[in-house]
């Protein structure tokens, strides 16, 4: 599915507008607009097909305003797999979003207060048994300043961000968008909390014969923006626990309970592999049943007879994706689906080889060879074809295209 880039987001009563010349700012109802920008204020009327806009002069009495910053009960032990605190995920780019997004975070919310003095007030009308009337007229007046304080705690805790993305940098993104598609159609995707390993006979016994055994829940990955946060474009989100993952053009946020982090492309690390997972929740339409065991096992990995009940449960093939960085992010993800860990990570290294070349990068010339992922059977592709994921020819598995001596995606 392909991400559109929106020209103008709105925040309460005001509209950011993106052109090319610059970020501009209005106000207004149909017919009557007020506004400024990179050509100075502005007044806007009119309906109909008739419009009238004079530009409003700009007073030099007072010095310019500096630049709004964009912010932005068994033995088993279980060992926690997350991540640290996200105060300290903060790369040099990122700080000023992130005190922008912290400060406005921070504000407390007016329009409670105003609902809860409200149903007080209506309450003490009631209590004195005053007249219908006066009802009447404080109901309205209540409504409109609760909706009135609504829109102003919107206005001063939004953050709103902008972006006009280069071609080569708008290309990287939409793949990242192509392969959250790709996430979104798999049957069923978990975040995994912890793991524990398996040291006793009777646990391994009780758990179906498994090595270790995990606590994880189900996620659903999309895209979206956290709560007071508008931007004009899309945004790849990946559920992590209390923590949410958004993959913004620049940048990832990792958006925690008590804060918000940030993590440049080039200092995320994945990792993936497949493994085999004993499934007793339900076989994924699109998961590849590998083997079967018992509930509970005896010793030689047959049924234990002792228990009733005792039923087949089968083996299945998942995929395991392991995002880490530098800074203390620590995520598990399982997918029902397998091959998704490699176009993840392609497209990940995309975007930030993208972001990291301010102009767009010249393509090579010529031919490469690279041995498949799966079958080693080298594969010979144009130059320009450098981390794109391609059917192997010989084996038909997903591999990436790389170049020999370099590291592999």
């Amino acid at each position: 599915m392909g991400f559109y880039i929106r020209k103008s987001v709105s925040v309460g009563p005001f509209r950011f507008n993106l052109s090319k010349s610059g970020l501009g700012l209005s106000t207004g109802v149909k017919g009557l607009r007020v506004g400024t920008g990179p050509r100075g204020n502005y007044v806007q009327m009119g309906r109909g097909g008739i419009y009238f806009r004079q530009t409003l002069p700009i007073s030099h009495d007072h010095e310019k305003l500096p630049k709004a910053q964009q912010r932005r009960s068994s033995g088993i032990n279980f060992v926690e797999i997350e991540s640290g605190n996200v105060s300290q995920m903060v790369d040099s780019s990122s700080a000023a979003l992130l005190q922008e997004i912290d400060s406005k975070a921070q504000k407390s919310l007016i329009w409670p207060w105003i609902l809860a003095f409200s149903i007080g007030l209506v309450a003490l009308f009631a209590a004195l048994y005053l007249p219908i009337w006066t009802f009447c007229l404080l109901l309205p007046i209540c409504a409109a300043a609760l909706a009135w304080t609504v829109r102003a705690d919107e206005l001063r805790k939004t953050v709103v961000l902008f972006y006009d993305l280069a071609p080569h940098i708008e290309e990287a993104y939409q793949r990242l968008h192509n392969v959250f598609d790709s996430l979104r159609r798999c049957s069923r995707a978990w975040h995994i909390e912890s793991r524990g390993r398996i040291t006793t006979t009777y646990d391994w016994k009780v758990n179906a014969g498994a090595s270790a055994v995990v606590k994880r829940t189900g996620i659903k990955p999309s895209a979206g923006a956290p709560s007071y946060f508008q931007c004009n474009v899309s945004i790849p989100m990946l559920p992590a626990g209390r923590q949410r993952l958004f993959f913004l053009p620049d940048r990832i946020l990792v958006w925690d309970t008590n804060g918000v982090g940030a993590i440049a492309f080039d200092q995320l690390d994945l990792s993936f592999g497949e493994r085999p997972f004993i499934e007793d929740g339900g076989v994924p339409a699109d998961s590849r049943v590998i083997d079967k065991t018992w509930k509970y096992v005896n010793k030689g990995g047959g049924p234990d007879r002792r228990f009733n009940g005792n039923r087949e449960i089968p083996i299945v093939l998942y995929e395991e994706i392991l995002l880490t960085s530098r800074s203390g992010l620590q995520e598990l993800f399982q997918l029902s689906r397998t091959g998704l860990g490699i176009q993840l990570k392609a497209a990940l290294k995309q975007m930030a080889v993208a972001i990291s070349d301010r102009e767009t990068p010249q393509k090579e010339d010529g031919y490469i060879k690279c041995p498949c992922k799966y079958c080693d059977i080298f594969i010979e592709f144009p130059a320009y074809g450098l981390g794109q994921v391609i059917a192997c020819p010989h084996c038909g598995m997903q591999t990436v295209l790389f170049k020999p001596g370099s590291m592999a995606p």
